[in-house]
């Protein structure tokens, strides 16, 4: 008697995570079930990944999805099917932008709601720790958060206040208890506050006044005393969207000695550098900065070396009427959970030869395993069938047309990115094939396996 699946997946050439090799996949009950050179039996779908590499779907571990409350900048519809567009099949969403922010059950719970209702994709949801919600660290928890998200300098939020260093020394012991990962926003707040208040008292507000508000040396401080805060807590700690190599290598410094502290980078710290954002104005503009082509050249070998735990986008759009205006002055955030895998494909294994089990790492496996997401992020057995499918040699250029954001807005439009996604898998149902979506909403609340 055959066996019966509910997807084959045949012909295509798998990212596993001990290597890449033409085989079959076959999934039943939302998870795969197996795997080999060619799986026999029947299936109420077949499909055809001839041609294509099959990455596991990549969960974006940073997200600002504004919703709800600022569902003018964007709304967890418009993000989640941008992430799906781009290979992913999950993401963890920032505490503030949404208004109100997520600071204590009631918000959560009415946030869960929007995406229950909303969500293509599967998703977790960041907590937030600032001095007003100590006492709520606890609640948070229980509803589920994947960890805390914090900021050593002004959020740009009024309602998400910075941590000074009370509230992180609290608050680390607090969630070492609770066995979460508090993720901290490293900027020095009196420097970066300081420096901007004498730019602007001068008048002096272009891309590299900006740059000059806000030195590399404001990032590597505070990675340091955050490092030492945590390794006398025993919390674990993420560096949140690290931009410099020294502060990288106190990372992995820190983690040589026994701490439990790690680092996320972002797509545009590997690919822009400060001369693009002065060409490309306020739609390139961020926080902390996107720096020099010479600390560029050195994250890449921090990358290279296993030293940065994984990718994600940091997509923080807005209305786009908030970057018009001289560049110290508006928004900084980027649109870009669209092209992560992309773009890592065509600068990392097109330009560097990096292995794709390594770019599939970077973007799925390590970032679920962070979190302790069970079942997710790698092709193997009893992990779900999460699967982006990708022509790994077709160029395209990005149009803003394409974009599936509320504001099709990305300093990325117009480059030319070789490999292409050309459909997405969610525990077995496509959600996205050539250039559309096509399922409803059908997204998960991901909860840590503690």
């Amino acid at each position: 008697m055959s066996k019966g699946f509910d997807v084959i997946l045949r012909n295509g050439i798998l990212v596993c995570p001990d290597g890449v090799k033409k085989a079959d996949v076959a999934v039943c009950d939302e998870k795969i079930v197996e795997i080999a050179e060619e799986i026999s039996g029947d299936a109420k779908e077949i499909i055809d990944a001839t041609g294509n590499y099959v990455f596991p779907g990549t969960t974006d571990g940073h997200v600002h999805f504004n919703d709800p409350g600022r569902t003018d900048w964007e709304t967890i519809t418009t993000g989640s099917s941008a992430l799906a567009a781009g290979g992913g099949v999950a993401y963890f969403d920032m505490p503030l932008n949404c208004s109100p922010c997520t600071l204590d059950a009631k918000n959560f719970n009415a946030k869960l709601a929007v995406a229950q209702k909303d969500s293509l994709v599967d998703y977790g949801f960041w907590g937030g720790l600032t001095p007003q919600n100590l006492d709520k660290l606890e609640e948070l928890a229980e509803c589920g958060v994947i960890g805390f998200k914090a900021f050593s300098c002004n959020s740009g939020i009024d309602e998400f206040e910075r941590m000074d260093d009370f509230t992180a020394l609290v608050g680390m012991e607090k969630l070492a208890k609770l066995g979460l990962p508090l993720m901290v926003h490293c900027e020095n707040n009196e420097i970066t506050r300081d420096l901007t208040s004498i730019a602007l008292s001068n008048n002096k507000t272009t891309v590299r006044d900006y740059f000059a508000a806000r030195p590399p040396i404001t990032e590597i401080e505070n990675v340091s005393r955050m490092i030492s805060l945590a390794e006398e807590t025993g919390c674990k700690l993420i560096i949140a969207h690290i931009s410099t190599a020294k502060a990288i290598e106190l990372v992995t410094q820190a983690r040589s000695r026994g701490v439990d502290v790690c680092c996320e980078t972002i797509g545009h710290y590997l690919i822009l550098t400060d001369d693009d954002v002065e060409r490309m104005g306020t739609v390139a503009k961020c926080s902390p900065p996107i720096r020099n082509t010479e600390n560029q050249t050195k994250m890449w070998a921090k990358l290279l070396n296993g030293e940065i735990t994984f990718v994600s986008s940091d997509h923080s759009p807005c209305d786009p009427k908030l970057k018009d205006g001289e560049f110290l002055k508006v928004w900084g955030g980027i649109s870009a959970c669209q092209t992560t895998l992309p773009a890592l494909l065509t600068h990392a294994c097109h330009n560097r030869k990096v292995a794709l089990e390594d770019i599939a790492k970077l973007t799925s496996q390590n970032v679920n395993e962070i979190f302790n997401i069970q079942g997710k992020g790698k092709i193997a057995l009893g992990y779900e069938g999460d699967f982006a499918l990708v022509d790994l040699n077709k160029e395209f250029i990005l149009q803003a047309e394409s974009l599936f954001y509320k504001h099709q807005v990305s300093p990325y439009v117009g480059d030319r990115f070789r490999g292409t996604v050309t459909q997405t898998i969610l525990r077995g149902t496509t959600i996205f094939k050539d250039g559309k979506i096509v399922s409803k909403p059908i997204g998960r609340h991901l909860r840590p396996n503690l």
